[in-house]
């Protein structure tokens, strides 16, 4: 999810849901120490509850990556071991950490000796020519022993050579079993699954065995998802009854980010996925491409931009 969940979407994403854990993107721990900390991993108050996710295979530098996560007040530290992209195979993390269980449970065991917060790991059932059953295996033994509190499988392999990381998100088969069958020989280790998840009534049956679901590429292409997620699974009425309203209830922080100087198309960006198949939907999508990316854009384009859908809504109700 690097370059999409920012900020801004996950600002979106909350008022759709207050109950569902929000993740950053993957930052780098070299970047967080080093960077511009405000800009890299800065957030709303009002996304709470949210988990910062890292990157990175040093132990010493994770543990202060993750020291500096947790006093900015995040909710959980990650650290990815699942991300296939060329950038963390050059750096020998993500998804590569996969071949190294026994430096991941070094990884969470320096983090969590300095941090109270839940510490998780996201990972892949494997890489490359690795068999699932031990590669899993050993990557969940290594940080249940460190403590992990709990474990994020995204149920398929990555295939480091030779797929793209665009093809690694579809390719690869899901094996869901696979999670299931960790869940069930280690009970008392927290587990949730990710990939390929798409439509709410694909959560539950998930749940009857493991303990939650990740949702990534579909909560941020068809975002109106989030809607389902408080009352289906935290029996609580959602924050919005529509997109509409979603949209109402962000334009006081859109105008305070216009205020400081930002650009509209740093929400708008986040908002394609909107109304999916609705009457106009097609103009919603076009007037976002068109009218609210330059720096002259203003709250009245995104208005205009709704209003397409809004209107075709309100003719057919009539």
């Amino acid at each position: 999810m690097m370059d999409w969940t920012d900020r801004h979407c996950r600002l979106i994403h909350r008022l759709m849901s207050r109950h569902a854990l929000l993740y950053t993107e993957m930052v780098t721990a070299q970047a967080v120490i080093r960077g511009d900390r405000e800009r890299l991993i800065g957030f709303d108050a009002v996304e709470h509850p949210v988990a910062l996710q890292l990157g990175g295979n040093d132990p010493k530098l994770l543990a202060e990556a993750a020291r500096i996560g947790a006093d900015f007040g995040y909710d959980e530290i990650n650290l990815n071991c699942g991300c296939p992209s060329d950038r963390v195979q050059g750096g020998a993390f993500g998804a590569c950490l996969m071949r190294e269980p026994a430096l991941v449970g070094d990884c969470v065991a320096a983090m969590k000796a300095v941090v109270s917060i839940p510490l998780t790991v996201k990972c892949r059932i494997g890489v490359d020519d690795q068999d699932p059953e031990a590669a899993l295996d050993a990557l969940a033994a290594s940080v249940r022993a460190a403590g992990v509190d709990a474990l994020i499988v995204h149920a398929r392999k990555a295939w480091l050579q030779g797929l793209s990381p665009k093809e690694n998100r579809e390719i690869p088969p899901l094996d869901y079993e696979r999670a299931y069958r960790l869940k069930a020989a280690n009970p008392d280790l927290p587990t949730a699954v990710n990939g390929g998840i798409k439509a709410p009534s694909e959560w539950l049956p998930h749940l009857e065995r493991l303990d939650g679901v990740m949702i990534g590429r579909e909560a941020y292409q068809n975002p109106e998802i989030l809607l389902q997620a408080d009352p289906l699974l935290f029996g609580v009425a959602a924050p919005v009854p529509d997109a509409f309203a979603m949209l109402e209830a962000l334009e006081p922080h859109i105008a305070a980010h216009l205020e400081r100087g930002g650009r509209l198309h740093a929400f708008t960006r986040h908002l394609v996925g909107l109304f999916p198949g609705r009457p106009g939907a097609r103009l919603f999508r076009r007037h976002l491409a068109e009218r609210c990316v330059g720096a002259e854009a203003t709250l009245a384009d995104l208005r205009a931009a709704v209003a397409h859908v809004s209107r075709h809504e309100a003719a057919a109700a009539a």
